[in-house]
Formats: structure tokens, sequence, C-alpha cells
């Protein structure tokens, strides 16, 4: 039974020879990093709150004439934003005379109008409003 023991090396061996090596030389690379800061890094990529105008909305844009203001602009997000924390999906966002239906988990404008296109003011496959 001793000539079995022999030929076999222990788990201390092998953790020792395979485990162990290389750790200094990855701890000296690699700086020490929380998974707090991996964290906050992740979430300031993710956490870009610039809308995006879908192709449909851009068209829209274009063909009725609308330019935003930067201020516009930043009551649009702000509406958004606002949406978004009562927790709507779908959300009129109507900022001066224009309105704008939002996609507001893909942080996304479906579509745009003025006053005049609005005339009829019935809005469908919404569940809510925000008026900025």
């Amino acid at each position: 039974m001793n000539k079995i023991s022999n030929q076999f090396s222990s788990i201390e061996q092998i953790t020792d020879q395979y485990l162990k090596k290389g750790v200094p030389e990855l701890a000296q690379a690699a700086p020490e990093v929380s998974f707090e800061d991996i964290l906050k890094r992740r979430q300031s990529v993710n956490d870009t709150s610039a809308l995006k105008f879908s192709k449909h909305a851009s068209m829209r844009l274009q063909s009725r004439n609308i330019e935003l203001s930067s201020e516009q602009q930043e009551r649009l997000e702000t509406g958004a934003e606002k949406a978004e924390a009562k927790g709507m999906r779908e959300s009129l966002v109507i900022v001066d005379s224009y309105s704008f239906i939002v996609n507001v988990p893909n942080k996304t404008v479906v579509t745009a109008m003025d006053q005049a296109e609005s005339a009829e003011n019935v809005y469908t496959n919404i569940d809510g409003a925000v008026i900025i």
C-alpha cells in the first residue's frame, strides 16, 4: 500500500503547485477593485439619461419642422425621468406645444407632434402623461 501512496501527489502538493504559483504576479498586475467600484462604473455607462429618437420620431421632427431648443430637450428628458419614476412604460410627454410619445424603459422618443397635428387630442397606447 505504501507503493501506491508514493506514486500520487497529495492535494496540498497539487494546490501549492498549481493554484499558488501565479497568484502574486496576478495580484501585482491588477490593482484591487471593489465590487462597489465596478457597479458604479457599470451604472455610469448604462445611465445615459439622454433620450434617443427612433427613426420614425426623427422623420416626424423633420417633416413637421420641429426643432427643440436645448432647454426643451432638457425638459423632455426630465419628463421621461418623471415617467420612469412613476413606473410608466409608454408615456405622453408634453413640452410647450409639442407632444411626444416616449418608450420609457428604452428611453426612446417614439413619435413627435406639434399642436396642429394633435388637434384631436386623442392619444392611445399610453399608460400615463407628463406635462412639463
